[in-house]
Formats: structure tokens, C-alpha cells, sequence
């Protein structure tokens, strides 16, 4: 868990320091920084689904996962638990929630959060997740400026979801194939795509709705191993 504590202290850190200097970055600094991410992440979403060997599986985990998510409210959950958070915290900033969400999308999507993870789980190293650390470091300094306190909350969904991964792997790991880490960055890769979207602003997802996705391919990949 050593790489996930890490990452999460360098995302408060960063946060905490792009707060301070918030009122030095102009909105228009801002904006072309959101454009830059957001076809970054539509980049690197695109070359994480490039991966793809189980279409069909992947397209059924992603309808099935946004019907249960939808059924479950999770994007409405997500934004009522940044909400009370915000009141707990007497934070007026209008952008509180969608702070949150975005960082915790951007830092834990990515093929680094899933193979750092399971490398860690498996006892290998930390050094992908360490790498990582640095990489959320600076993006959440100009993230906290952009999108405020919300983006230093993120910190804490990070650490259960790249903190469960970890557990999860150091558990049950060595009967983790290849298979199922493959189609799960190929999901992860599309659930960037659409947040790419989101930063620029071409269409408003509910990504939320869509992570549990990510636990459906699992399950459609390991059912397809057993069947062979």
C-alpha cells in the first residue's frame, strides 16, 4: 500500500498548493489547461482501448454497467456526497463536486492505477504507482486551481479504489490472468474517452454511472476462460 499512500499524499499536497496560488492563474490559463487535458485523456483513453481483443464482452459490460449504475444513482450519490462534504466544510465553490469527480477520474482510469496496482498486490514493486505519485502531483496542483477544493476530497476515493485493487490482488492474486487486466484497461481506456469529452465540454456523461463496468468484464472475461 506503500505507492497508494503516496499517491494520495502527493494528490493532497498538490491540491493544497494549487489552492494557495489559485487567484494567480487567470480563467483563460485555465481553460486552454482543461483542453489540453481533455484531449490528452481522450488520447490516452483511445490508446488504452486500442488493447481490445473481447468486443463484444467489453460493449456488454459497459451497457450492463450503465444500467446498474444508472439504477443505482451513483452519478446522483457521488454528487450528494460531494455536496455534504462541501457543507462540512463551508466550501462555496460552485465546482466542488465535479472537482472530485474529475480527479478521481483522471488519476485512477489510467492503465498506471490498474498495473502499479496489481504490481504492488503482487508484491513486485511500487515504482509505476511512485511514478504516478509524481505525475497527480503537479496535475492536482493545476486541477485545485482550476476546480478548487474539491480536487484535494479526491484523494480519498483514490485511496479506497487503487488501495482496493492492491488488497484485492495481495489476496487473490496469482489467479488474476492477463486476460481480465487487458479488457479491464481497454474499459478504464473508454470511461477516459468519455471524460474527455466532459473536459471539452462536447457533450455532458454520466461517467460515474459507467465504472461498474469494470467489475462486469471481470466477470464476462473469466466466464469466457472457463467455457475454453
Amino acid at each position: 500500500m506503500v505507492g497508494t499512500l503516496v499517491n494520495a499524499s502527493a494528490v493532497v499536497v498538490g491540491s493544497v498548493i494549487g489552492l494557495v496560488f489559485k487567484k494567480a492563474l487567470p480563467e483563460k490559463y485555465q481553460q486552454i489547461y482543461f483542453q489540453a487535458v481533455g484531449l490528452f485523456t481522450l488520447l490516452l483513453g483511445i490508446k488504452m482501448s486500442l488493447g481490445i481483443s473481447a468486443p463484444l464482452l467489453v460493449v456488454l459490460s459497459l451497457v450492463l454497467g450503465g444500467l446498474v449504475g444508472e439504477s443505482m444513482k451513483l452519478d446522483e450519490k457521488i454528487e450528494q456526497f460531494g455536496n455534504w462534504i462541501k457543507s462540512k466544510t463551508s466550501s462555496k465553490n460552485d465546482k466542488f463536486t465535479e472537482g472530485l469527480t474529475t480527479a478521481f477520474l483522471l488519476y485512477c482510469m489510467g492503465s498506471m492505477t490498474i498495473v502499479g496496482a496489481i504490481e504492488e498486490g503482487f508484491g513486485y514493486t511500487s515504482d509505476l504507482l511512485l511514478t504516478k505519485s509524481i505525475m497527480d502531483f503537479f496535475s492536482s496542483i493545476m486541477l485545485a486551481s482550476a476546480l478548487g477544493i474539491g480536487v484535494l476530497f479526491s484523494a480519498v476515493p483514490l485511496l479506497l479504489f487503487q488501495g482496493g485493487i492492491t488488497l484485492i490482488v495481495s489476496l487473490i492474486g496469482k489467479d488474476i490472468p492477463a486476460e481480465i487486466i487487458s479488457e479491464i484497461t481497454v474499459v478504464a481506456g473508454i470511461i477516459l474517452i468519455g471524460l474527455g469529452i466532459n473536459l471539452l465540454e462536447i457533450k455532458k456523461l454520466k461517467i460515474i454511472n459507467l465504472l461498474p463496468a469494470l467489475i462486469f468484464i471481470c466477470i464476462f472475461v473469466w466466464v469466457k476462460m472457463q467455457m475454453n
